[in-house]
């Protein structure tokens, strides 16, 4: 694993002593660790942001025998790789967050779902896991519990994922661990109640599992001191494109986009696209917005384009992306993608018209509400705002703003 001592950070990028939150948990009963999550009114950090006290709860109360804990490290989203660095650098945070949620939901398994593209980290991982099983951290009869007793048993796997990115929507993740091919189930039921092999299953991003191991170290109370009353705590942005440090920053939630351009020396810039490919692309006028639930959830990328770039070209190279890696399970995705995809190649003809592209964004609200899954839900976003944003630029690309304003004679 590599040095992590150059990283600071209020909450995640801190001093950790691996397994101590795991004694903490284990001295507490379920309902008291859970009590902690709640207070701290910690949100899913993978970009959905469901509490995750809500979740732990639903699934600890589900009647089965057999339960388990799917850590999700399919980190696929374009410019995100924050998960990649606490996995390599901060694997303690994870799998001590791993053990907690398996004791809280009544969980002996969990398992690391890892994005096919991360194998080369496999071995350390595995590395890694042989150590904490040595100092009773995972396994059996985890620090003796009880021993009087079989005692509070929980091991953990890695699975590695086929590089899809539909496997990052939670039911797609497990339809491919059970050997399927990853595709978003039909919701209800939900994995709190039939999850992988149809058993009660939470599944939480790498961020979220960290989070919980210093929320437990520290209390849901100190947690809710950073970030902003309806988004606590910090959040790892992994910065890439046109500045001059890229990487992963660790902020509060609440901090503007001004404020985090600042920071990685972004220079002459003209959009930020938040959220990856899937996310909202800003214009200079928005730069003031704030990074939370609030005003600008994201799952944490944040791409940095500065005035040399083609917003067109951006936008094309985006919906390239999301045909490709459609499923094609579901009518919205399967052809609207590739409908918005075709606009975009219209506009850079100069073939096309004002009420066509208007009727291409009135498709991509369609998707956003009828698409089965996060993908067809969300990769219209980039279509319209760029559209919306940058529509001058678009004009001037090279095309005839007269039939893009006033539908002109082409592309009938």
């Amino acid at each position: 694993m590599q040095n992590r001592k150059n990283r600071k950070g209020a909450v995640l990028f801190t001093d950790y002593n691996r397994g101590r939150s795991i004694k903490k948990a284990l001295s507490m009963s379920r309902e008291e660790v859970l009590f902690e999550i709640k207070e701290s009114k910690l949100k899913g950090r993978g970009g959905a942001g469901f509490p995750t006290s809500t979740k732990w709860m639903l699934t600890a109360a589900a009647k089965s025998d057999v339960k388990y804990v799917i850590c999700n490290a399919d980190e696929g989203e374009p410019g995100t790789f924050k998960d990649r660095v606490l996995l390599s650098e901060y694997p303690d945070l994870v799998f001590d967050g791993m053990v907690i949620a398996g004791y809280v939901i009544g969980a002996k398994e969990g398992i690391v779902y890892l994005r096919g593209e991360y194998e080369y980290m496999l071995d350390s991982l595995n590395e890694y896991l042989e150590v904490i099983r040595k100092e009773n951290l995972l396994g059996k009869n985890i620090l003796g519990k009880d021993k009087s007793k079989e005692g509070f048993d929980f091991d953990i796997r890695i699975h590695l994922g086929n590089g899809a990115y539909v496997c990052g929507e939670e039911t797609a993740l497990i339809e491919s661990l059970e050997g399927h091919r990853g595709e978003a189930r039909n919701r209800p039921p939900f994995p709190v109640n039939s999850g992988f092999k149809g058993k009660p299953t939470t599944v939480n991003n790498v961020e979220t599992l960290a989070a919980v191991t210093k929320i437990i170290e520290n209390s849901g109370k100190w947690y809710q001191e950073h970030g902003t009353d309806k988004s606590t705590g910090s959040k790892l942005f992994s910065v890439s494109g046109d500045c001059e440090k890229p990487g992963v920053y660790e902020l509060p939630w609440g901090t503007k986009i001004s404020e985090l351009l600042k920071i990685v020396s972004a220079k002459n810039t003209k959009a930020v696209q938040v959220g990856g490919a899937s996310g909202i692309c800003l214009d200079k006028s928005q730069f003031n917005r704030t990074l939370g639930y609030e005003d600008m959830p994201t799952g944490g990328s944040i791409i940095v384009f500065n005035e040399s770039r083609n917003m067109l070209k951006v936008l094309k190279n985006f919906m390239e992306f999301f045909v490709e890696e459609s499923c094609g399970q579901c009518t919205p995705c399967r052809i609207g993608n590739v409908k918005l995809l075709e606009g975009v190649k219209m506009i850079e003809r100069n073939e096309f018209t004002f009420n066509y592209i208007n009727k291409l964004k009135e498709l991509g609200a369609t998707m956003q509400v009828a698409s089965k899954c996060g993908l067809g839900q969300s990769s219209p976003n980039s279509f319209i705002s760029i559209l919306e944003n940058f529509k001058d630029e678009i004009l001037n690309t090279g095309l005839n703003s007269t039939s893009f304003g006033n539908g002109g004679n082409n592309g009938k």
